[in-house]
């Protein structure tokens, strides 16, 4: 036979598209080329393949080697399709049989020796697989990973020769055992932070209702020691979840096996570019806030952040998801995160403070906060003052309530929210948010005086209701009262950049 077809898979996005690698063997002056849009690393594969079969003491075959990766309109890149080649070529040439090809797909780059290495993107690619009803034949570093899509049948090799030797029948590939329990990690506790009882409130509204919080405060008060331990306030994470926040961090190629079912949380320094945030490149990875998706993204020093860079977190926090265009191209990736943002009152940062150190001019603070524009602002939830403690306060602070205790009455409204609406308040639609935020006479009259007085936007007054659901949430009440609106406005007024 001098055509062989085997089934492998490409990474477009978040989506795993079926690629076809046709091998065909014909007369004339040797030669091997492959056509179909592939980018350097697969052209590279040449090499790899030629040395790994001749290292495993098969034939290569002196003829005209023709290797077509279809569909050609799409994109190919990485070495994931060294092992098809490789054993495409041997099907063709007859070295192995090709009537049990079909029955499989193969990823897998190859080292000149015919070792197999591990691929990116491995979970998305056995996700798409197991959907097509195939067995996936994968190199055994990246099983692991697969294993975690529980939808598919996965085979790991350690090269290609055990792959000949399981298509050949002599030695069959042992299947890989299904994904271990998933356990969590110990997080840092929230009672290790001393007094700020009113940031915590703020903080257990925010992880009770998915929604962002910004945190000011002068240096060393414990904003960031907060930010850090949102996440182990944060209820578990489903099953589906969990597969969707790890096929994110494999396509990017930083997923661990020990971190599955565990909230990312991601803290990107001031000096990130708008692509390393967003995503991007010429084949469309995700960004920070792809590998926050149901986690936390933490962005401390806020102002220092180059504006520009702070625009592009606009849509990501309004849709939840990141569409990515290239000429060529177009990628989506979903982002649905928790954003945590920390910064000083003013640049010297200890504006307000009881030691009266500031010597900052109102207008050096109005272009400090003017850093942060106030479509971005208007689009963080809750607001919380981080202030200083006094050495009385500090050091008679009561013990704190620690993390657990928080976490329950945090999963208690997670559960009342999805009882009732299916989702959690924070991603609430504009039509949901008048069936299911409707406050009571007595808040709706203090919400329009609120209206007033703060010159608040529709989108302001949308999010003051969410969080004001929250908030009755967590206390187990079904209508939105005059005390949950009045806390809820009180996390909107310190939204001015002045």
């Amino acid at each position: 036979m001098s055509l062989a077809i085997l089934a492998s898979r490409a990474l477009d996005g978040m989506a795993a598209p079926a690629v076809a690698v046709e091998v065909h063997l014909a007369g004339g002056l040797p030669t091997f080329t492959i056509v179909g849009l592939p980018d350097a690393e697969v052209r590279e594969s040449k090499d790899r393949v030629r040395a790994a079969l001749q290292t495993a003491r098969f034939e290569f075959p002196a003829r005209r080697i023709t290797v077509n990766l279809a569909p050609a309109d799409l994109p190919k890149e990485s070495g994931r399709f060294d092992l098809p080649i490789a054993l495409g070529i041997l099907a063709a040439s007859g070295q192995i049989p090709a009537d049990r090809l079909a029955d499989y797909e193969f990823a897998g780059e190859l080292s000149l020796t015919g070792e197999l290495r591990a691929v990116r993107g491995a979970l998305a690619m056995t996700l798409g697989a197991g959907r097509a009803g195939r067995t996936f034949i994968l190199p055994r570093e990246s099983a692991a990973e697969a294993a975690l899509a529980g939808s598919a049948r996965i085979l790991p090799a350690d090269s290609l020769l055990q792959v000949c030797a399981h298509l050949t029948g002599s030695r069959p590939l042992s299947e890989q055992p299904p994904a271990p329990a998933r356990t969590m990690a110990a997080a840092p506790d929230l009672d290790e932070v001393k007094g700020q009882a009113h940031a915590k409130r703020a903080l257990e509204i925010a992880a009770a209702g998915s929604h962002s919080i910004l945190m000011v405060g002068p240096p060393g008060t414990g904003k960031s020691m907060l930010a850090t331990r949102l996440a182990g306030l944060l209820p578990a994470m489903s099953v589906a979840e969990a597969v969707e926040s790890a096929a994110v961090q494999s396509i990017a190629g930083r997923f661990r096996i020990d971190t599955f079912g565990q909230r990312p949380v991601r803290s990107p320094h001031h000096t990130a570019s708008a692509i390393a945030l967003i995503g991007g490149g010429s084949t469309p990875r995700p960004g920070e806030v792809s590998l926050a998706h149901h986690g936390v993204l933490f962005l401390d020093e806020l102002p220092e952040f180059d504006r520009r860079v702070l625009e592009v977190l606009r849509e990501p926090l309004e849709a939840g998801r990141v569409t990515i265009s290239r000429a060529a191209r177009q990628a989506d990736f979903p982002a649905q995160f928790q954003l945590v943002a920390a910064m000083n009152p003013c640049p010297c940062g200890y504006l307000g403070h009881a030691s009266g150190r500031c010597r900052c001019t109102p207008d050096q603070v109005q272009r400090y906060r003017a850093r942060i524009s106030g479509p971005l602002l208007d689009r963080i939830d809750l607001h919380a003052d981080v202030p200083a403690l006094s050495e009385e306060e500090l050091l008679a602070a009561a013990p704190a309530e620690p993390s657990a205790s928080v976490r329950e009455r945090v999963a208690a409204a997670s559960e009342r929210q999805g009882a009732r609406q299916g989702k959690s308040n924070a991603r609430l639609a504009v039509g949901e948010i008048d069936t299911h935020c409707r406050p009571a006479a007595d808040a709706a009259q203090l919400l329009r005086q609120a209206i007033t007085r703060l010159s608040l936007s529709p989108r302001a007054y949308h999010r003051i209701l969410k969080v004001a659901r929250t908030i009755a949430d967590l206390a187990g009440a079904d209508a939105i009262s005059a005390a949950h609106a009045a806390e809820a406005i009180q996390y909107r007024r310190g939204l001015e950049t002045g």
